[in-house]
């Protein structure tokens, strides 16, 4: 028998990204529809444990669509990794008789939602939310978009200063596991090269592209770095390819959280709708504990386990495009 819903408690976790606060005004639009009542959980779990959760009104939503950040605010939680944590977590959501969750995040957070129904019965869909794109399930998460266009837009600015001077520009944009902005950004803004912790170049093949680039009489050169690739950072990475390439004027730019901040992309903004309706529709229709997400512009539902667990990777076919439109 389908599980009645009457109260559904949103939450934000872990770090932001453009397009959760878009996300959440779907959701309370959507829940009003069903004559539903929204429970702002303050700073995710952290906020449950704390009992700093409150009712969302109308004002709450009205002129965020366009606002980053989350104005529910996030934070990432040890104590949630507890039993003790999570137990007082339930307690404080039955003392507001929340029925149902709304997730908004990424892997840190599908994770502890899928321990967490497993010891205790209330009902989770999640959004992804994170600038990683690194969620199994869907095509793109929430911010995304965004973060490519922050870090597309500085490294535009960066070539200007690249060509006066003839110089070579190693930008690190953000991505400890997940190699995906580093990729969109160098194919979007033209770079020489890449490296991402999902390809196999080394310091050899990167320098040797470099190399053709400066027999082709190209007068300067932008490699685009994800934090976590497996030569080393940015700065690493310089040093690397000056005691190969001594002749090399080189500097480095590190983005950093620039590219979590701004306000959502017209792209972000409409998925966050697309996505904070259908985890009303789909906790109504007695689903639980999936992430929502759109593949090949379809709606569908993963299961948190998957999610965080299952590989999500660059294809191949990008790949080889950016590394040959950029030689």
């Amino acid at each position: 028998m389908m599980r009645q819903i009457n109260r559904i408690g949103v939450f934000t976790s872990g770090g932001d990204a453009p397009g959760m606060n878009a996300a959440i005004r779907a959701i309370f639009r959507r829940a009003n529809h069903y004559d539903l009542h929204i429970y702002a959980i303050q700073r995710g779990f952290e906020g449950m444990i704390d009992g700093d959760i409150r009712r969302l009104e109308d004002d709450d939503v009205r002129n965020i669509i366009h606002h980053g950040g989350t104005f529910i605010r996030t934070a990432r939680s040890q104590r949630f990794l507890e039993s003790a944590g999570r137990k007082t977590a339930y307690e404080n959501l039955k003392a507001f008789d929340i029925d149902a969750m709304v997730a908004i995040g990424g892997n840190g957070t599908f994770t502890g939602c899928q321990i967490f129904s497993e010891e205790y019965d209330i009902p989770t869909i999640g959004i992804p939310g994170t600038i990683d794109n690194d969620l199994f399930g869907s095509d793109f998460t929430l911010g995304f978009d965004t973060a490519v266009n922050t870090a597309v837009e500085a490294v535009d600015k960066i070539r200007d200063t690249a060509d006066s001077h003839n110089r070579l520009f190693i930008i690190e944009v953000m991505g400890r596991h997940s190699g995906y902005i580093a990729l969109y950004t160098a194919l979007a803004s033209g770079a020489s090269a890449f490296v991402i912790p999902e390809d196999s170049t080394d310091i050899d093949k990167l320098v040797l592209q470099l190399q053709q680039a400066q027999r082709r009489k190209k007068l300067f050169s932008l490699i685009i770095s994800a934090e976590g690739n497996k030569i080393g950072d940015a700065f690493s990475l310089s040093q690397q390819i000056k005691n190969l390439m001594p002749e090399q004027d080189i500097r480095v730019t590190v983005i950093g959280h620039l590219q979590r901040g701004g306000a959502p992309t017209a792209a972000d903004r409409i998925l966050a709708a697309r996505l904070g309706h259908a985890s009303v529709d789909a906790l109504m229709e007695g689903q639980r504990n999936v992430m929502a997400g759109i593949v090949n512009d379809e709606l569908c539902f993963t299961p948190f386990k998957e999610s965080v667990t299952l590989s999500k990777q660059p294809s191949n076919e990008m790949i080889e495009l950016t590394r040959m439109l950029g030689m």
